[in-house]
């Protein structure tokens, strides 16, 4: 069974001095390395002020609307609904949760 070709990524490169592929001049790896650490200092501030405030961070996963796939089973689940006998009363439930009371956002 022969090994499966992976794909080169960014990270596979080394980050030595000794890579022998296109280097920034000192001065410009400085310069960078000077923004880097400054981005790097605001994020961490930034992070800082919203703890102090009560708040955490979090990660989620969420589907990606703009994909095909997300747009096929979309379709796929709407041409089922559609088809439904119970396709009058799936779309009242809709309705009535989607036609909001006009008197809570007039102002």
């Amino acid at each position: 069974m022969a090994a499966e070709a992976r794909p080169e990524s960014r990270r596979s490169r080394p980050s030595s001095p000794s890579f022998s592929g296109d280097q920034p001049s000192n001065a410009a790896a400085s310069a960078q390395e000077e923004r880097r650490a400054a981005n790097r200092r605001k994020v961490r501030e930034h992070r800082q002020r919203l703890r102090a405030q009560g708040m955490r961070p979090i990660q989620i996963w969420v589907p990606d609307v703009h994909s095909p796939e997300f747009a096929a089973e979309a379709r796929r689940q709407c041409l089922l609904a559609n088809a439904s006998p119970e396709e009058a009363e799936i779309q009242s439930f809709i309705d009535s949760v989607y036609e909001w009371p006009d008197d809570e956002y007039r102002q």
